[in-house]
């Protein structure tokens, strides 16, 4: 396997840097261009229906869906490319801990079980512990991009396998699938346009994440099967022989990224419109994809393709159809993110407090104590 060029060229000599400065200016040029891209065809295409509804004055259901998920789809083109800028700014600290790839690749495919059966893939995991030395709000965002490239691309299903190499001193994460319809397999041009679409700006996302944490990455397209492996070249049992060289956290800690979750999607649940702009203003800054619907049942039906990681709810919501609708959900992710908004008060609990199975923060507290909330929450998950 030839491995993907996610990492500058080194070049000895006179020469070194200026090779690597061509070599960041073209990396930089084509990202520029992936950006423009991606955001200019939906974007184009909801400005069409904006024109349409302008000159008619109607738009049906199915036009409104389309007009939503061209918008959605030109704002995580947006939001992918602050993720990139902000892993390639060289000021992102990271807080090594001990984790395991299995476990957290399996919650991550747990958590979202709903959107690949909505999407008609199959996941196939083969898991070996492999407990590693990484940030964890890293790992976590280089799985979840991982997984959002895959879905994008494959046809049918898609096979992960974790294994342990070299004597327990390196590991690997190996990722397979088939991008291609069986009509493209014979036919060239097809499948050359199939392939350039591999190269989306996940992928430069996916790059960018295991550039940052030192993994190797490497892709290779093959009688139809797309197959990327991810190295661990330093596993947890490796790295105990050479520990003071190495600043580790027992157990989680909150990383000291500036936005450790930057990605992490939550959904805010609340029938007044000035409260969800307060709930979005407060958490607008920590890098999340920010979602609004006004009623339980609408929230309901936006998990029911998908689970956000976590669910912001207006406390004069909670019933009986929000108690079933939370226990649908932690049926299946038992340590997935509630946060209730308390009307009144400036107080918050943090949920496991007093058996408190839901974090509280009154409306009071929401700019001061929501951001630290929902990082402690979302953070347990990982």
């Amino acid at each position: 396997m030839t491995p993907s060029e996610n990492r500058p060229a080194r070049v000895d000599g006179a020469l070194a840097d200026t090779a690597t400065d061509n070599d960041q200016a073209n990396r930089w040029r084509e990202l520029v261009n992936a950006v423009g891209e991606e955001i200019s065809t939906p974007l184009t295409h909801a400005l069409e229906r904006v024109h349409a509804l302008t000159t008619s004055g109607r738009i049906d259901r199915s036009s409104l869906r389309a007009l939503r998920e061209e918008v959605e789809t030109a704002r995580a083109v947006g939001i992918i490319a602050q993720q990139i800028t902000r892993l390639a700014s060289g000021r992102l600290r990271q807080s090594h801990e001990r984790l395991d790839v299995a476990d957290l690749l399996n919650s991550v495919l747990t958590h979202r079980a709903r959107e690949t059966q909505a999407r008609g893939i199959t996941i196939k995991p083969r898991l070996q512990a492999l407990p590693v030395i990484v940030d964890a709000s890293l790992l976590f965002g280089l799985l979840n991009t991982l997984l959002d490239w895959t879905l994008r691309h494959s046809k049918s299903e898609i096979e992960f396998k974790v294994e342990m190499l070299d004597r327990q001193r390196a590991g690997r994460l190996t990722c397979s699938f088939s991008p291609f319809a069986a009509e493209q397999l014979n036919d060239g041009a097809s499948g050359d346009a199939a392939r350039a679409k591999l190269d989306s700006l996940t992928w430069r996302l996916l790059e960018q994440t295991a550039w940052t944490m030192g993994l190797p990455l490497g892709r290779l397209e093959e009688a139809g099967v797309a197959m990327l492996t991810i190295d661990f070249p330093r596993t947890a049992h490796e790295a105990m022989e050479g520990v003071t060289s190495i600043e580790l956290d027992e157990g989680f800690a909150v990383s000291t990224n500036s936005k450790p979750l930057a990605g992490s999607h939550v959904l805010i649940v609340a029938s007044r419109r000035e409260v969800r702009m307060q709930l979005r203003e407060a958490i607008k800054d920590m890098g999340l994809i920010i979602d609004m619907v006004a009623s339980v049942e609408e929230a309901a039906d936006f998990c029911h393709e998908g689970l956000p990681h976590a669910i912001v709810v207006e406390g004069i919501l909670r019933g009986e159809r929000l108690k079933q609708l939370r226990l649908e959900i932690i049926s299946e992710v038992p340590d997935f993110a509630f946060v209730e908004i308390v009307e009144e008060g400036s107080q918050f609990e943090m949920s496991g407090t007093g058996n408190r199975s839901v974090a509280r923060v009154g409306r009071g507290a929401i700019e001061s104590a929501l951001p630290s909330v929902l990082m402690f929450e979302l953070s347990k998950s990982l």
